[in-house]
């Protein structure tokens, strides 16, 4: 049974590797994907308890589409009022060199606030204001992914493993910070130090914001777009609030923001006769920009994690981690190696397994263990906690679709995966390897 399955998922997976070659939406792939391999759990694997294992996995999986839909909507709506422009309008720069290391920047430190699957919508439709030719889109948007996914590797709220982490009481925030800020920055500038080498180093037309002010309705002055933007920006705030605040996931906390920013734009609607006549398809509505909610995407989403959800309810993953625990029994290789994996599949099944397969041990415990080098790592704030936070957020940027922020920028630009495989997964990689070892530098020298 366990072969079949992963032979499904591999042939599936490089279908979609190869989309550009066989001319079959990768979304179909997933989706297919996902019904053969349960399709044989549910044959061969005489698992009395599959109904409620399926419904398990469709429901975190669930969780995750829901506050993807909701992201996405919120950020087309400040898009639909022209809230993007009032930070175009302050980007003067028409180096395109200063501008991938502009956008660099901002993205690394507003996936650390927000989510890097949230940030990356947020850049890469801001993107498409500045670059207007596609392959050089394309080598901002990779950078845009690896930066998105280092800055929200560094923050308890950033990724949702650093969440699941920062829940359970792995890591702590402060220990966090202090500990992969500086790392995961590495990651980041290493990368795109070599792709600006990519980009002419020459003025871009494109990137005038006079000549992106016209994105927008005339009707929408600079006052609604502004108060649109901090709006919708406070709204995805708010949802890592929530969940610290009321314990409930964050897909609950992005309903409540979506709500109260539907309710909001339907006021103002109501009330602005100016964009009541405007013509209907372009009305700044929720209604409306549902409409343009890129479908395929959500159901890609849908396919590849109910697809590892099938992989983990049948105990692939925690086979994976358990071969590396006897055979390996380093944490530095067993981390980079499950930082690698999560390039391929969901780094979310693969932290829960880690964590499933390390309990937190105790202090005491690890002092009097046989090995207690190795067992110190598991200790709560530990170095193996710290490697897995950063190598699972980071790993993922190795290939496109190895984070969710890679499949929405995969998504939204129509990014090649054998452009990327080619281009720029030696980038990531690294400034992957030089994070680790900026780790290893912090551990040796400072005793992080």
């Amino acid at each position: 049974m366990i072969p079949t399955m992963i032979l499904l998922f591999v042939v599936g997976y490089l279908f979609i590797a190869l989309e550009h070659k066989t001319r079959i939406d990768k979304s179909a792939v997933a989706l297919l994907m996902a019904g053969a391999i349960w399709t044989v759990f549910s044959l061969l694997g005489n698992d009395p308890h599959i109904q409620h294992e399926l419904v398990d996995q469709l429901g975190d999986t669930c969780e995750i589409l829901a506050f993807l839909i909701g992201a996405m909507t919120i950020v087309d709506l400040i898009d639909s009022y022209g809230g993007f422009n009032v930070i175009t309008d302050h980007i003067t720069t028409r180096n395109k060199r200063k501008l991938m290391w502009l956008l660099a920047i901002i993205t690394f430190f507003m996936s650390a606030a927000l989510d890097n699957m949230t940030t990356t919508i947020i850049m890469v439709m801001l993107l498409r204001r500045l670059i207007a030719n596609k392959k050089e889109r394309w080598i901002f948007a990779s950078v845009i992914v690896i930066a998105a996914n280092s800055g929200g590797a560094w923050s308890p709220i950033g990724d949702v493993t650093t969440i699941m982490l920062w829940m359970r009481g792995n890591v702590t925030a402060a220990n966090l910070i202090a500990n992969l800020f500086l790392p995961c920055l590495v990651s980041v500038v290493i990368p795109a130090a070599i792709a600006s080498r990519y980009v002419a180093d020459r003025p871009a037309a494109a990137v005038s914001a006079k000549a992106l002010a016209s994105g927008c309705p005339e009707c929408i002055g600079p006052r609604l777009r502004l108060f649109i933007l901090i709006v919708g920006v406070v709204s995805l705030l708010f949802v890592p609030v929530f969940k610290s605040l009321t314990g409930l996931p964050p897909y609950m906390g992005m309903m409540v923001s979506l709500g109260f920013m539907w309710i909001l734009t339907e006021i103002i609607y109501d009330r602005k006769r100016s964009i009541r006549n405007m013509e209907e398809s372009i009305q700044p509505r929720v209604s409306k920009v549902l409409k343009h909610i890129d479908m395929p995407t959500i159901l890609f989403f849908l396919g590849i994690l109910m697809a590892v959800g099938a992989l983990q309810t049948g105990g692939v993953l925690t086979d994976m981690a358990d071969w590396l625990d006897k055979n390996v029994h380093e944490v530095f290789t067993i981390a980079g190696a499950i930082g690698i994996l999560s390039s391929v599949v969901d780094n979310v099944p693969l932290v829960a397994a880690c964590m499933g397969m390390y309990p937190v041990a105790d202090v005491a415990t690890a002092a009097a263990s046989a090995d207690p080098a190795f067992a110190q790592s598991f200790v709560a704030d530990g170095l193996f906690w710290h490697l897995l936070t950063y190598c699972a957020g980071v790993g993922g940027s190795l290939l496109i679709i190895g984070s969710a922020a890679g499949v929405v920028a995969m998504g939204l630009e129509k990014i090649n995966f054998g452009w990327y495989l080619k281009r720029i997964s030696l980038l990531a990689l690294s400034g992957y390897l030089a994070g680790i070892a900026v780790i290893w530098l912090e551990h040796v020298l400072i005793g992080l």
